[in-house]
């Protein structure tokens, strides 16, 4: 059992140091750690970044935070009158179908309607048709 299980095969190094851009130091000793280019020495500089690197794909969060933010003066406040415009609008037809339904429930009723109910039922009369 002369072999030591640190010790790594040539092709094994050459895969790490491909993917990673380590360069592998081989141990003279069993009982060390085995260092790395990057671990092994203080003073070296850090790798030099190429501007096609440093440039990445925009991520779908980013693309959605910029689509927001591109804001035009004029177009946002055509935008935003035509949004009050829609609920204006739903606004007018929600309370329309609230008067309607209260009409529906005083012609439903086969009781004799209270005075202030029967001068209700037509004012929604007068009011809607």
């Amino acid at each position: 059992m002369d072999s030591n299980p640190v010790e790594m095969s040539t092709g094994y190094v050459d895969l790490l140091t491909s993917q990673h851009g380590f360069s592998y130091v081989p141990l003279s000793s069993s009982s060390q750690v085995p260092v790395f280019g990057t671990q092994g020495t203080e003073a070296s500089s850090p790798p030099e970044v190429t501007p096609a690197e440093q440039e990445r794909p925009q991520g779908v969060k980013a693309a959605k935070r910029k689509k927001k933010k591109n804001f035009d003066g004029k177009e946002t406040v055509s935008q935003l009158q035509t949004i009050f415009e829609w609920k204006k609008n739903d606004l007018i037809s929600k309370e329309r179908l609230a008067k309607i339904k209260i009409l529906d429930k005083l012609l439903a009723k086969n009781e004799g309607l209270d005075e202030f109910e029967d001068g209700l039922k037509k004012k929604l009369i007068e009011e809607l048709f």
